[in-house]
């Protein structure tokens, strides 16, 4: 599965933008405050309320006057384009399929005033929708992959979700008669938003199971312990890259104390001794525990990081933007917020987009649709260095 295109309305610092054409290697840029977070945190809000509900994953984020656009009227409107295999009887195809979710606040309450999902069956025509709902009813198709030619023929089944705040999608993801609204639900529910924290990474977990790091990183020994178990030719691959970027380090082990917690060791090997992880450097942690995400037997299906050059030696940060567009060949897709020009130099023209604020909204550019930049790029100047010289305007690192 693949995001084409992001719309927002009335979303913090977005009063309205949209980002198309979106690459599988989309990486953001902006001065502090542009809205690099709010941008990813649209991917957050949707996976909280998918997770729970609406209502608490406003209220996260200080309630629905706090997420809506300031001094903005109507709804809270998040629009994303996506594809998706779809296999019927007679045909794999993969459709664009269009997502849209309205929020508005009534009697104090958030409620979900729209949710739709619809794309077009052929090459032509108008998009069918699939499921439609407003206030807590409305309807999804059960026949969607059968090989219907004629929208009359769609078979609707009517449902009434237990509260008005609830996402559609949450309950009919998991039956295999919407698979549309399943493929979505998936894609929602295992997509990666990274809020990676050094001192959680150090923590020691109580003996227990893990197969994907979570979004702070507290259980990265379970993590390295399941890798070393269960698939030890992946984690060989992480110690040798891990040993390629910080020299020294020989080897890395989970294991389980006479109290029950796990401990991540690593094996410098200038010393006899292995180091427990809360004496290793903030860098060393934070290159394996990105390793680790990068080398999921199981792929996330979107990854979202923000500024991965924080506590890493500028030097590493050229292999591991190539580390990240190299994760999507897995057929993922990742999303990267930096202020680091020597990762920007490692990214091509296709992937760089910028935000700008102006007059308190926030505004979205592209790189390649810039003339300038694409004639310097194409001449063999680097984007970092275009980025810190000025030329990406409103977003002067400066």
């Amino acid at each position: 599965m693949k995001i084409e295109s992001i719309k927002l309305r009335n979303f913090k610092a977005f009063k309205e933008i949209e980002m198309r054409d979106i690459p599988r290697f989309c990486v953001i840029v902006g001065a502090n405050g542009s809205g690099k977070s709010t941008l990813f945190d649209v991917f957050g809000f949707l996976k909280d309320a998918l997770t729970d509900n609406v209502q608490v994953a406003l209220s996260k984020r200080g309630g629905f006057k706090e997420v809506r656009t300031r001094d903005a009227n109507g709804p809270i409107e998040i629009e994303i384009k996506f594809r998706f295999t779809a296999t019927t009887q007679k045909t794999k195809k993969e459709p664009l399929a269009t997502y849209i979710l309205h929020i508005e606040e009534k009697n104090g309450r958030a409620v979900v005033s729209r949710e739709e999902l619809k794309y077009r069956r052929g090459s032509y025509g108008q998009p069918w929708k699939f499921l439609s709902f407003s206030n807590g009813t409305g309807n999804a198709v059960t026949n969607e992959f059968d090989d219907v030619e004629d929208e009359s023929k769609l078979r609707r089944e009517s449902q009434t979700l237990a509260k008005p705040d609830i996402l559609a999608v949450k309950g009919l993801a998991q039956f295999q008669r919407y698979p549309a609204v399943m493929a979505l639900g998936q894609m929602i529910e295992n997509w990666y938003v990274s809020d990676f924290h050094i001192s959680s990474a150090r923590q020691l977990p109580d003996a227990g199971y893990a197969e994907h790091l979570s979004r702070e990183g507290e259980n990265l020994a379970l993590v390295t312990q399941y890798l070393y178990e269960h698939h030890e030719d992946v984690f060989q691959k992480i110690l040798k890259s891990l040993a390629d970027r910080v020299p020294g380090v020989a080897k890395v082990e989970a294991k389980t104390s006479e109290e029950g917690r796990v401990l991540l060791k690593f094996q410098d090997g200038a010393f006899k001794d292995p180091f427990l992880a809360r004496y290793m450097s903030d860098g060393t942690i934070k290159m394996f525990a990105y390793l680790v995400l990068l080398h999921d037997p199981s792929p996330h299906p979107l990854l979202c990081v923000e500024e991965p050059e924080n506590q890493l030696y500028p030097k590493l940060l050229w292999e591991l933007a190539e580390e990240f567009n190299a994760y999507t060949d897995k057929g993922s897709q990742v999303f990267v917020s930096t202020h680091s020009p020597d990762f920007l130099n490692a990214v091509d023209l296709d992937s760089v987009f910028w935000l700008v604020k102006k007059e308190g909204a926030t505004q979205i550019k592209r790189a390649k649709e810039n003339k300038q930049i694409a004639a310097f790029i194409n001449e063999g100047d680097k984007m970092g260095y275009l980025w810190k010289e000025g030329f990406f305007d409103g977003a002067d690192p400066q």
